[in-house]
């Protein structure tokens, strides 16, 4: 028998970042309780104080006592039935790891634009892989959103994707704000591949306008992104899917010239001539292409996709290649 949500399900956010920190925003329009688990004590216990996050969106204020905010992962997910994950996906296996609950009877939620690391695998997999967690209870939420924007109530539009489409439109309910409109999709693998592919195109982007190039190149250059992307999806995992669609086209567009990009941000210090590592440690928050790029070229050895710009990310990233040689070799080979 099929896995249903009920509209009544309890909901946690994991995580306190920027993303976690406006999905608590936009879940708080609509529950009569919103669980959070926040690692940091002390940025919980400001929080429970002061009513706003110390590190992320500070401008948003939870003037509510429908916020129940703790430090103990288990106490936070005994307590939900929904359970939004939303923390870098490179730090997803350390925040779970104190959790002894078990999730086979929640249904998990991934707001993470991300790919395990350690695994080449997706939050999607990990979850049904490390947790037992079957794929009809996992669901994506994703699409060209940035937090940034949701905190300023700017209109925006989140795609859900739930193997079963009434799981999706009752998730649905739970995020449709004035702010938020959202479309549904079944599509969990092309969803989470395009979000993570996104952000390789993305540091792409930031290199690019580091080295000087212009609107009429980043133009040539985000089309092949957009091309390229829909050819890893479509030869890794065939299906009836409409790439054009905000959850992918979408996110790839708004993720390489929003200036609230992270991984645009970390390509453009990358082109201006700034290390990997100082790059990195300049930025305050996970550029998530930086791991996609490595996994994606790992996943890519098996099917040989022609990904001429995730290569030339790779050789940056990776092989120590010199940006402005390495793009003038890519220009050739675009269309």
């Amino acid at each position: 028998m099929a896995y249903l949500i009920e509209k009544k399900s309890r909901c946690a956010v994991i995580g306190y970042g920027s993303w976690a920190t406006a999905l608590v925003k936009i879940f708080l329009e609509n529950e009569t309780t919103v669980g959070w688990y926040i690692r940091n004590p002390e940025v919980m216990e400001y929080i429970k104080s002061n009513k706003t996050n110390p590190r992320y969106l500070r401008d948003v204020h939870f003037y509510t006592n429908n916020l129940k905010p703790s430090n103990d992962i288990n106490e936070v997910v005994r307590n939900a039935e929904l359970i939004v994950l939303a923390v870098p996906s490179v730090y997803l296996e350390s925040t779970l790891e104190p959790l002894t609950e078990s999730l086979k009877d929640k249904f998990v939620l991934s707001a993470i634009k991300g790919i395990i690391p350690q695994d080449n695998i997706t939050v999607a997999e990990y979850i049904n892989t490390y947790y037992e967690v079957p794929f009809d209870q996992i669901g994506i939420v994703t699409g060209p959103c940035h937090a940034e924007e949701v905190a300023l109530e700017r209109l925006s539009y989140l795609t859900v994707v739930c193997k079963n489409p009434e799981n999706a439109v009752i998730l649905g309910e739970k995020i449709n704000t004035g702010y938020i409109n959202v479309t549904y999709s079944t599509d969990i693998y092309g969803a989470e591949y395009a979000s993570v592919l996104k952000n390789i195109y993305a540091i792409a982007v930031g290199i690019c306008i580091g080295l000087g190039y212009g609107d009429n190149f980043l133009a040539v250059l985000i089309s092949n992104g957009a091309m390229e992307m829909t050819r890893f999806i479509e030869q890794t995992y065939p299906s009836s899917r409409n790439t054009f669609a905000s959850a992918y086209l979408g996110d790839l567009l708004v993720t390489s010239y929003s200036q609230f990009s992270r991984n645009r941000t970390f390509g453009l210090m990358l082109g201006k001539g700034y290390s990997v590592k100082s790059a990195q440690m300049e930025m305050s928050m996970v550029a998530e292409g930086y791991y996609a790029t490595d996994t994606i070229m790992q996943i890519n050895k098996k099917y040989e996709v022609d990904m001429p710009i995730a290569q030339a990310v790779y050789d940056i990233i990776y092989g120590g290649a010199h940006p402005g040689t390495t793009i003038k070799k890519l220009t050739k080979k675009l269309i």
